[in-house]
């Protein structure tokens, strides 16, 4: 197997085995640090309706959001990709609040729904941590009568895994929550999320918020008004 990367680059890749859900597991030929080689040969996932092929630098740049510190996510995660550092100026001008939780968005986000049941989808798991302060401001957050904003469906997972004890408290480790209509939000109020592809979890996720009929008129106005849906496309916010 041959990866290509940036430029005339290429990378030889050792079959090893099969992972869950019909992935592969993969040895480099090539020596070197895995967040080196990522680097040099990993392509950005533009979405598929951007039809220039390889992404550009300034791909590699806009694929980021302001929040992010720590590497490890397999893509980003593009609800955050709305903010900027005068845009989280502005809300902390107006009293908005902000605390952070890390997220390592998996492959697994991407998958489509293949089984009858929703019940039956094997849930993918995604690394992320909810350090004690942000559990603390969520706390607080509520007992003032405010609302808890998620940004992104993973923020969302990790709060609600965060709490699905009891209290949010600090947390860390891989999440395989799969929220679906009559979950019991214990964290989250709100939701600032990307429009996403039919039959994916994260769909399932936003109509258990939101409601289904909600959503399918919220994506019949955003098929009517030709909104851009996944990584670079619009947002909605759901509470």
């Amino acid at each position: 197997v041959a990866a290509g990367g940036r430029g005339d680059d290429t990378l030889a890749l050792e079959l090893v085995g099969h992972g869950a859900g019909g992935s592969w597991i993969v040895r480099p030929e090539a020596a070197g640090a895995a967040f080196d080689l990522l680097d040099r040969f990993g392509r950005v996932p533009l979405p598929g309706y951007i039809r220039r092929g390889e992404a550009l630098a300034a791909d590699r740049q806009r694929y980021q959001t302001v929040f992010a510190r720590t590497a490890g996510s397999a893509a980003a995660p593009t609800a955050g990709l709305h903010f900027t550092p005068e845009l989280l100026a502005a809300l902390a001008a107006r009293g908005v609040g902000r605390a952070a939780v890390t997220l390592h968005v998996g492959i697994g986000t991407f998958r489509p729904i293949a089984t009858e049941r929703i019940a039956d989808h094997p849930m993918h798991a995604e690394w992320c941590e909810c350090p004690a302060a942000t559990a603390e401001a969520v706390t607080a957050t509520r007992a003032a009568g405010g609302r808890v904003v998620a940004v992104g469906t993973t923020s969302l997972r990790t709060l609600e895994t965060a709490a699905r004890d009891g209290p949010i408290g600090p947390w860390r480790g891989a999440t395989d929550l799969f929220v679906t209509p009559g979950y019991r939000f214990r964290a989250v109020d709100c939701l600032l999320t990307n429009f996403h592809l039919p039959r994916t979890t994260l769909l399932v996720l936003v109509s258990a918020l939101a409601g289904r009929e909600t959503i399918a008129r919220a994506y019949a106005e955003a098929i009517r008004e030709r909104y851009r849906l996944l990584s670079y496309g619009d947002a909605m916010l759901i509470g």
